[in-house]
Order: structure tokens, then C-alpha cells, then sequence
């Protein structure tokens, strides 16, 4: 993606292109098939949604073509995991590789663990704290319950990426919010929930064995081997 005339522009294919992924199921069978994939371009050529759909589909609200839409449609049928999980940026991971993802970026900690040993901030304690007594909530809803205002906590945008990052929540949905008269409005909001309650505490923590350094590197050798130009660095960015 880059910017033109302060607009954003896609760098992805032509409408021509019959390797393009054509809608939210190809996506989702690409995604299973490969494991894990960002959003948008990075430093591994090819390895990004952006790149593998239609320059001109993104940002048109069209749910039938447009990949901005298709994240909403793959996080609400919860069989893969969405949200900022690739160097802050947000992206895809099968729940094949879930347990992987976890074990490289919890290092073997529950996140009540990492706050004892003063691994995590009382800032990420609150929310999940507040997520842990319900199954989803809306952004909105988790900032304010979790103390976090113009007069309370400050930093709610920088905890939540953290907590994706180390796959303790994850997006399960998106939603608009409604007014008085039960009418939507707005754009829709992201609903996140405890990772666990996605896929399972057994699931999710089924590669606790590995330690953080060996999951990395399964990651890593996964992707070279699919990705044959991209070097160690390039990849290992990438995924940090």
C-alpha cells in the first residue's frame, strides 16, 4: 500500500489476473493452506492479502469483493484467528498455527502468570480482566469497563495491540453501533475476546512444550520454505 495525492493505493492485482483470490472463501482456504498471512504488504514479497487481490477491489464497502469487508466475514466465522498479529499490523492466522503463534509470543506464560512475575502492565491486566467475565464485547464497551477515559487509564489503542500481538485476545466479529431507535450507524466496530475462547485452552496452549525460540523458528522455516526469495532477516522481521 502505498500514498498517492494523499490517497491510499493498493499494490495488488488487475481483475485480469486469474491467480487473484476472488472472495472471502478463497481467501480463508488460502490462508488455512499457508498457515498465517498479514493484511497488507511487508518486506516478504507476495506474503500479504494485499498483494493477492485486486488492486482496484479494496475500500469499496462491496462485501462481494472487497478484502476490508472479507476480514469482518473470516473473524465472525471464527475458524481463523484476526487482528494485529504481524509487527503490530494487523493479519490472519489458521488455528492450525495458532498454537505455534502462542507459544513463540507467550514464551510458555498464561498472561495471569506474566503479570506475577512483572511481565505485563497493570494496564493490560485491566482488560483482561474485564474480557475474562465475558465471552465477547465491543472496543467501545471493553475501553470504558476497563477504566479507560479522558480522566482514567490512558493507553487502551497501545495495550490492545500488545495483548493480540502475544495472542491473549483476538477480533471475533465486527459490529455497528446502534442509536436509540435500534438503527446502525457509523462503521463497524471490532468485538474481541480471550483467544482461549476462540479455539479452545487446550488448543491454544498445545505448543506451550516449545520454547519461544524453537516456535519462532518453525515459523520462519515454514515461511522460507514457501517464500524462497525472502532472506532469515527479511522473514524474521516480518513475524516479530
Amino acid at each position: 500500500m502505498i500514498t498517492l495525492d494523499g490517497k491510499w493505493t493498493m499494490e495488488g492485482l488487475s481483475r485480469e489476473d486469474n491467480n487473484r483470490i476472488k472472495n472471502y472463501k478463497e481467501l480463508t482456504r488460502f490462508i488455512n493452506a499457508i498457515g498465517f498471512l498479514p493484511l497488507f504488504k511487508n518486506n516478504v514479497k507476495g506474503f500479504s492479502v494485499e498483494e493477492i487481490t485486486a488492486a482496484d477491489s479494496w475500500w469499496g464497502g462491496n462485501t462481494e469483493e472487497d478484502p476490508w469487508e472479507w476480514r469482518q466475514l473470516i473473524a465472525a466465522e471464527g475458524n481463523v484467528a484476526y487482528g494485529k498479529l504481524f509487527n503490530n499490523k494487523a493479519g490472519f492466522v489458521s488455528k492450525e498455527w495458532y498454537p505455534v503463534f502462542a507459544a513463540y509470543r507467550r514464551d510458555g506464560y498464561d498472561f495471569d502468570s506474566r503479570y506475577e512475575d512483572g511481565l505485563a502492565s497493570r494496564k493490560c491486566k485491566l482488560i483482561m480482566d474485564v474480557l475474562s467475565e465475558y465471552e465477547t464485547l465491543p472496543s467501545y464497551e471493553l475501553k470504558a469497563m476497563a477504566g479507560f477515559s479522558s480522566k482514567g487509564e490512558k493507553g487502551f489503542d497501545g495495550a490492545m495491540t500488545l495483548l493480540q500481538m502475544q495472542t491473549y485476545i483476538t477480533v471475533r466479529d465486527f459490529k455497528r453501533k446502534r442509536n436509540k431507535k435500534n438503527e446502525e450507524y457509523g462503521w463497524p466496530i471490532a468485538i474481541y475476546s480471550l483467544s482461549e475462547k476462540l479455539f479452545g485452552e487446550e488448543h491454544v496452549r498445545s505448543a506451550y512444550h516449545m520454547e519461544a525460540k524453537a516456535a519462532k523458528e518453525e515459523i520462519i522455516k515454514h515461511l522460507l520454505g514457501l517464500f524462497k526469495e525472502a532472506s532469515y532477516e527479511e522473514i524474521a522481521k516480518c513475524i516479530k
